[in-house]
């Protein structure tokens, strides 16, 4: 088999996050505290699920580069949430309905093959998304500016591992298609308006259509059918609705910051 690419380091004292606002205070910046909220969100929840593989990876180069992967995301959550209040406040003691993250990146990590794809699914549009903050005016571009680097990264590790699965053992291509198709109608809701967050979707949504097309096609996989969103999922968790798995790993999550309030090392 060919060396897969793991990811990138952790993040590194120039990708530092900003300090947090003082608790309780208000936004520092009103216009990108709600898609600052809704990306944090997004990096935060997905960083945790990342960080469930610790000790459970298939390999160990995996158990690292997943480990990495999580570590960048929750580098971008931080500084995400800092611009939309206490990072910790907003991480630690907000009820499920609050959180205003895609349904996608809730859902279980399943089998490595199951994970794979939700990585390839949601990587491919972050890396997009923040290319196209990154040559915009708001204030998020210097995070994606630097954000966008890392995402490359973890969108390369999900495709070379799409490919090996895809075009691998009968086995591994079945897992991964079940994986894909699963998720299919939880990908609809990463091109929904985010209020205040000036993106130009449909280009997003075309150029992610045809990235992860071209990814599928060369890993012999086939691109899902039906709707990529049901009648009830479109903008579900960016609205506060989300799936029955996320109010566990909401708890588990939680469970040490509610359990000693205030305590400090």
């Amino acid at each position: 088999m060919k060396p897969v690419p793991t990811a990138q380091a952790p993040a590194t004292a120039d990708s530092a996050p900003a300090a947090p606002a003082p608790a309780g205070s208000l936004a520092r910046d009103v216009a990108a505290a709600a898609p600052a909220l809704a990306l944090g969100d997004d990096a935060l929840v997905l960083s945790h699920r990342l960080g469930e593989w610790a000790g459970h990876a298939p390999v160990l180069e995996e158990e690292v580069a997943l480990a990495n992967i999580a570590l960048d995301l929750l580098g971008q959550a931080r500084v995400l949430l800092s611009l939309a209040g206490d990072e910790d406040e907003l991480a630690y003691l907000r009820e499920e309905r609050a959180f205003r993250n895609c349904q996608l990146v809730e859902q279980p990590n399943g089998d490595f093959a199951h994970t794979i794809a939700r990585q390839l699914y949601f990587s491919t549009y972050q890396e997009l998304l923040y290319g196209q903050l990154a040559s915009g005016g708001s204030p998020l571009a210097p995070l994606a500016a630097k954000a966008v680097k890392e995402v490359a990264y973890h969108r390369d590790h999900a495709e070379q591992w799409t490919l090996r699965l895809g075009d691998g053992t009968e086995e591994s291509h079945e897992r991964i298609q079940r994986g894909l198709t699963a998720l299919w109608r939880f990908t609809g809701e990463l091109f929904e308006p985010v209020p205040g967050l000036d993106v130009d979707l449909p280009a997003l949504h075309d150029a992610w259509a045809t990235r992860i097309e071209s990814a599928l096609t060369r890993a012999t996989l086939t691109v899902p059918e039906g709707p990529s969103r049901g009648a009830w999922t479109a903008g579900a968790g960016r609205q506060g609705l989300h799936t029955e798995p996320f109010g566990r790993m909401l708890a588990e999550m939680q469970h040490l910051h509610r359990s000693h309030p205030g305590a400090t090392w």
